[in-house]
């Protein structure tokens, strides 16, 4: 209900795409394509074309956006010092802001009460070469393949990419800090080689990048919202730190109850599949291993669709609004390893609205993201209880599967033995 249509209307075909077409399809090439009975978890069998595949989908579909939006940041950046119009400069910490009489009253109180209480370059930088000291001196104790000397390439590229992301994200609305993610996870793997750890050193740097990247869009994006509020940026970052350090307790202990209440989390088959995590993981065997060890044609179908991802921006944006009704190929990424079921329920929450906005237009604009706020606070509240109830041993009554009609006629036949 808060995704748009087209959110929810490219999931649903990303799943009738791979579930209902594709891998029936490639199935059929058991034994031709690749080996019998490696089962459906191995990547070298039907599991290898799912998760490759979406992972070309995302690179795809990322890597467009990202020159995109690199693109909007360059040419933002040439008007800014081309034109020199005072309207547009940024603010800087420590440098006077030029007044400017076409501001109004409003827009100049507020970057007046912005810059008073302003946060020193000098802290900043302190701040930034402390955590980069202590990330050095502490990630290869937790990392061991992660060497000391790949945070400090890391910790001196990313101030670059961060403003590019934050910038960018400015421009468009669009973070890309798992794009600068995937390229940590592509040259440092590389770099450190499968024989010395790479997949773990590229994950682990990957980590690194993106909180670095990430924080810097969120963080700014925070800082927009105090202008406009008149908020004070030093209570705003403080306030921050504070968040920050208790994230760094209670995360933990989420994770702790879910990983002792649910022993398969993570896998595909648990209730939290964490497919992300297998997808980044995947992205790092691709980069170490490269594309040898992939099963028969699917590196063609990666192709294909990286090639279609591309192409599907190129269209969307080509068609300006008349493209609104195009695809996005990040999201009928998704279903291709997590499964369609999702889909459904999302589509579901896309008629809802869609009828609840012909019956009562106005009303469906003021209380449907205050209905699904509501369904997602339930959804998530309830896995607390649930969790608690997991680790103290307690079974549902009644368990219900929706089997397909050749497994039905299996376990039909197995019961009447």
């Amino acid at each position: 209900m808060i995704c748009p249509y087209i959110i929810n209307i490219s999931v649903l075909l990303g799943g009738i795409i791979s579930w209902g077409i594709m891998w029936p399809l490639i199935k059929t090439k058991e034994g031709d394509w690749y080996d019998k009975g490696l089962g459906e978890g191995n990547l070298h069998g039907i599991q290898g074309y799912r998760v490759f595949i979406a992972i070309a989908l995302i690179l795809g579909d990322g890597l467009y956006n990202f020159i995109k939006v690199l693109t909007h940041t360059l040419w933002g950046l040439y008007h800014q010092i081309r034109e020199k119009q005072r309207e547009n400069v940024l603010p800087v910490a420590d440098q006077d802001s030029p007044s400017n009489s076409h501001l109004s009253y409003d827009d100049q109180r507020r970057t007046q009460l912005f810059l008073k209480d302003q946060i020193p370059t000098w802290f900043a930088i302190s701040g930034y070469v402390a955590i980069a000291a202590i990330s050095t001196a502490t990630l290869p104790h937790i990392f061991p393949e992660l060497k000391w000397y790949y945070i400090i390439v890391i910790y001196l590229i990313a101030p670059t990419l961060a403003f590019c992301n934050a910038y960018g994200c400015g421009l468009t609305d669009w973070s890309l800090a798992s794009t600068y993610g995937k390229l940590a996870i592509f040259t440092i793997g590389a770099w450190a080689g499968s024989s010395n750890g790479g997949v773990l050193a590229g994950l682990a740097a990957c980590g690194v990048m993106m909180n670095i990247v990430s924080t810097a869009s969120d963080l700014m994006q925070d800082f927009k919202t105090g202008y406009l509020t008149l908020a004070s940026p030093r209570s705003m970052f403080v306030s921050q730190i504070i968040g920050t350090t208790m994230g760094c307790i209670i995360s933990p202990c989420v994770f702790w109850i879910f990983y002792k209440a649910f022993p398969d989390l993570g896998r595909s088959t648990s209730e939290y599949p964490a497919p992300y995590a297998i997808i980044y993981r995947n992205m790092a065997i691709l980069g170490v291993q490269g594309f040898g060890h992939l099963p028969k044609n699917c590196l063609l179908l990666c192709y294909i669709f990286f090639a279609a991802a591309v192409a599907i921006n190129l269209i969307k944006d080509f068609l300006g609004k008349r493209g609104r009704f195009i695809p996005l190929p990040m999201a009928m990424a998704i279903p291709f390893y997590i499964g369609p079921y999702f889909a459904i329920d999302m589509c579901v929450g896309s008629l809802i609205l869609y009828v609840w906005e012909r019956i009562n237009k106005a009303k469906a604009d003021a209380f449907a993201p205050a209905v699904a706020s509501g369904l997602i606070c339930g959804d998530g509240i309830w896995t607390l209880p649930a969790s608690i109830l997991a680790l103290a041993g307690v079974k549902p009554p009644i368990c219900m599967k929706f089997l397909s009609r050749a497994a039905n006629a299996r376990v039909d036949t197995l019961l009447g033995n």
